[in-house]
């Protein structure tokens, strides 16, 4: 089984996953999955009624991908009931259900979704990957631990780096601070071009008082204009505030009032609240 990413992914973004403060981010928290089509062979091996069954569930998942990814949760929901009414045992269908649940808070329905799905495809690591920041969400943070671990434990895994930052972020939401640098920093090591890994690390070395390796990291974002915000804008006059490195400092404001100029950011730099 394959997995075609239908939602969070791209440009950074602020999103729900800006765990533990403002400045952090996201390249994408959740992920859902549709299954590859049959192929011919395995159609024609296939009774009638079950592949048809089949298309009518992947297709309806493909629909309440979109609709999920637009911001219609019911409707997404209606399109996963209607798989689930053809494919009773899609793992796909339930991991989506979570999500959907998940974002209309309703966490019992989102955490049975995710534990049926997890019924049907154990292996599943965007699932794992899933539950487990749900459960991290839900402040089940030794819960969430277990699950990205057999995520990143599952054979072929293609989304190790993503899965090592959000089990970073998580870290760091439940104030363990040394194992979120440790798993950002091997995240980093893996994709280095990332600047969520790299704006999540900045954070977290800032909280622990390091503040020349943070100046690092974020200088990567800061110095891309298409990826800085004014959040990652923010953490580097905090980060060069705490440094003494006033000229730094002034450039980072400036840039944050000229670009940012009604972010709340800028506010908090105007009122001098560098430890909001």
């Amino acid at each position: 089984m394959t997995r075609q990413r239908v939602v969070m992914r791209g440009r950074v973004a602020i999103l729900a996953c800006a765990a533990f403060a403002a400045a952090v981010l996201s390249a994408g928290c959740t992920t859902t999955t549709v299954s590859r089509p049959q192929t011919a062979d395995s159609e024609a091996n296939t009774p009638p009624k079950v592949a048809d069954a089949g298309k009518r569930a992947r297709a309806r998942m493909e629909l309440a991908s979109a609709y999920f990814a637009q911001g219609q949760p019911d409707t997404a929901l209606d399109e996963v009931k209607l798989a689930l009414e053809a494919d009773p045992k899609s793992a796909d269908a339930y991991n989506l259900s979570g999500l959907i649940y998940a974002s209309l808070g309703d966490p019992v329905q989102a955490d049975a979704s995710f534990r049926r799905s997890l019924e049907l495809n154990p292996q599943s690591g965007g699932t794992l990957h899933n539950y487990g920041w749900f459960q991290c969400q839900q402040g089940r943070y030794a819960e969430a631990q277990a699950s990205f671990t057999r995520a990143l434990a599952v054979p072929q895994y293609r989304d190790t780096p993503r899965t090592m930052l959000v089990q970073g972020v998580c870290y760091a939401r439940s104030g363990n601070l040394v194992e979120a640098e440790q798993i950002l920093n091997r995240a980093f090591e893996i994709e280095p071009g990332n600047p969520a890994v790299a704006v999540n690390l900045a954070e977290v070395l800032y909280r622990r008082g390091q503040y020349e390796r943070a100046r690092f990291y974020i200088k990567r974002v800061n110095s891309q204009p298409d990826q800085s915000t004014a959040q990652t804008l923010w953490l580097g006059v905090r980060i060069e505030n705490r440094a003494g490195n006033r000229a730094q400092m002034a450039d980072l404001a400036n840039q944050l009032r000229n670009r940012f100029p009604q972010s709340r950011e800028a506010a908090a730099l105007d009122r001098g609240q560098f430890d909001e």
